[in-house]
């Protein structure tokens, strides 16, 4: 005989298949994602319990998986599940960029960078590669450095011997403020100053540097640094 859950389940999937998204509470969002890895028990309450803690549910996805495993209900298949999930996005949002003209529109890049590196507690920096029509060259999106909570050393030299062993006409710099506060500091305008001169020295145009926060973003080209 089918359980109540059953139908419940199957009512969500119903109006998912319907409607989509449109229409759905935040945790009802939460609850179908978790009625794929969690298939015999009510998890209803756990997305709330998720949603108090966390917040909303890209907060959910971002969280260390050892903090979600404090949540009762939450194994390491549920676990698994839900960094699939985000790691699929990424995945997506670089697939999306790969077809985007980059030079008139970065917003599918910034939107990339921003579910990658917003997160993250440490800095890092990393660079895309453009072809001369302005589009991702085949792996275009590398990750150059890493360093502490403040802090990574980032050399132009090595900025600029990647891109043309990429043989990239053009490039997008990219790091994150685990700060939260998106704004440059005297060290970032330098940097942006001498990869943009190198960079024109080798024909190789640095478009923009973008700094990522968790919920904002600082764009030099956006700004008017780089044009």
């Amino acid at each position: 005989m089918p359980s109540h859950l059953d139908g419940h389940r199957k009512r969500l999937r119903e109006r998912f298949q319907k409607n989509g998204l449109r229409g759905f509470a935040e945790h009802e969002i939460l609850e179908l994602l978790l009625t794929l890895c969690i298939p015999r028990k009510d998890v209803k309450n756990l997305s709330k319990c998720l949603l108090e803690k966390f917040g909303n549910i890209r907060n959910v996805l971002d969280a260390e998986p050892h903090l979600l495993k404090r949540i009762k209900g939450l194994g390491d298949a549920s676990v698994t599940h839900l960094a699939l999930i985000k790691a699929f996005t990424i995945y997506y949002l670089q697939q999306e960029t790969e077809k985007t003209c980059v030079f008139n529109n970065n917003e599918a890049l910034i939107k990339f960078w921003q579910m990658r590196l917003g997160p993250l507690k440490h800095e890092v920096f990393e660079v895309a590669y453009l072809d001369s029509s302005y589009r991702l060259v085949n792996d275009g999106i590398e990750r150059l450095e890493e360093g502490s909570i403040d802090r990574t050393a980032v050399y132009p030299r090595k900025v600029l011997t990647s891109a043309m062993l990429h043989d990239a006409s053009h490039i997008v710099i990219a790091h994150n403020h685990p700060s939260g506060n998106p704004s440059p500091s005297q060290a970032d305008f330098q940097l942006t100053q001498a990869i943009q001169y190198a960079g024109t020295i080798l024909s190789i145009r640095l478009l923009d540097h973008i700094i990522i926060a968790k919920d904002e973003f600082y764009s030099f080209r956006q700004s008017g640094f780089l044009s």
